[in-house]
């Protein structure tokens, strides 16, 4: 297996709520596993499965619904190592690439973590900085150049 194929290919979204542009707020959610770590919605991504594909998917069971407007797509895929604890579990990777997607919520989405296989325990809309202040360490380098992107570009 080579280096590349050792990180799980991913889609992870920065979700703005339906009042976006006039309100930039950020979509975050916590975990039900690890206390206190909030994050976007991610997962990953099935074989042959289109990314696209695999965004809508996750959407739907992460948060409940898919009902979303794509924004932007970060240009390139974002990798980041597991740390230990985490990485323990997820053999025979060490790591996740991601592609990042800005979407905004759909007048009618519904939000509902109560999902089949629940993975967030709460959710809250925050601040571009709090985005950044309340993630968890180990994606903090990776939310900072998904996030930096999409300011660049006006777009947060």
């Amino acid at each position: 297996m080579s280096k590349k194929d050792l990180y799980r290919p991913n889609v992870a979204m920065i979700i703005v709520s339906n009042n976006y542009p006039q309100k930039k707020e950020i979509f975050l959610a916590q975990r039900n596993d690890l206390s206190d770590v909030w994050q976007f919605p991610q997962g990953g991504i099935d074989d042959g499965e289109e990314v696209y594909e695999a965004l809508f998917r996750e959407l739907e069971e992460e948060i409940g619904t898919d009902k979303v407007d794509v924004i932007a797509e970060y240009p390139q895929w974002i990798s980041y190592d597991f740390p230990p604890k985490i990485a323990k579990n997820m053999k025979p990777y060490i790591g996740q690439k991601q592609k990042y997607f800005l979407v905004k919520l759909k007048k009618s989405a519904k939000i509902n973590i109560q999902t089949k296989h629940p993975e967030f325990s709460d959710y809250k809309f925050v601040g571009v900085d709090e985005a950044l202040a309340t993630s968890a360490s180990f994606k903090k380098d990776v939310y900072e150049t998904a996030i930096n992107y999409f300011k660049n570009e006006g777009l947060l």
